[in-house]
């Protein structure tokens, strides 16, 4: 227990200086909270209701789903992999360690969201607060159970980064954050329910924690965490 502690602590330490987390989990996220939260409120202002859920599904997604695979690719696709053979480190233990840092990370952006979106926009803070971060505990880690399987599964970084795009634009653009989803063809609708983002907004609304918007995420959780099983099986036997 203490080494895997020591582990958790040294990963928070490396991803504090990293500069891509940083950028994917701090700085673009909330610039973009920053910009769009005026202009959001100013053109729709029902949408104070809603502007932290809103924010918080586009801060989670940049973290997922473009901050932490870069970050297991440069472990698992180096002789980082090789280290933890060589010292009998189980191949897990930097997925799980990479985890719990992001989630901390993206839990600490979204706090500072909830905080500032009431001061600085008017926003209205969801009326049970204790089931909103329970929903938002699951999005999180939802999210970065998809961006491990992206992580373990694409080796290189070019392809990486043009494959986690085609996640992260579809599960803004077509989660209903940005507009309604009413207002989507229905096509796009039903490819919009695809992404963890659309369940992961509407559970984190207010009165939308139950089981029909919890359902599909705790199959996209197993289902993730099972294939990252088989992934790093493949790793151990290379």
């Amino acid at each position: 227990m203490n080494g895997f502690l020591y582990g958790v602590a040294l990963q928070w330490k490396l991803d504090i200086r990293s500069k891509s987390l940083l950028v994917t989990c701090y700085v673009v996220p909330l610039i973009f909270f920053l910009l769009m939260g005026g202009i959001f409120t100013s053109v729709m202002p029902e949408m104070r209701s809603t502007l932290i859920p809103s924010m918080i599904v586009m801060s989670v997604s940049m973290g997922a789903f473009l901050g932490l695979p870069p970050s297991l690719v440069e472990t698992y696709g180096s002789d980082v992999k090789k280290v933890y053979k060589a010292n009998g480190v189980p191949l897990y233990l930097g997925l799980v360690t990479m985890f719990l840092s992001a989630f901390v990370h993206l839990m600490i952006s979204c706090v500072v969201i909830v905080l500032l979106a009431p001061i600085l926009f008017e926003a209205t803070l969801p009326i049970q607060l204790p089931f909103f971060f329970l929903a938002l505990a699951i999005y999180i880690i939802v999210s970065l159970s998809i961006g491990s399987v992206l992580g373990l599964t694409v080796k290189n970084q070019a392809k990486l980064t043009m494959i986690a795009q085609l996640v992260f634009l579809p599960s803004i653009m077509l989660s209903g954050i940005m507009f309604p989803i009413e207002f989507l063809p229905d096509f796009l609708e039903t490819i919009g329910l695809i992404f963890p983002a659309s369940w992961g907004y509407r559970l984190m609304l207010n009165n939308g924690f139950c089981f029909e918007n919890l359902w599909y995420l705790i199959l996209v959780f197993f289902t993730a965490l099972i294939v990252c099983g088989i992934l790093l099986k493949k790793q151990k036997s290379k």
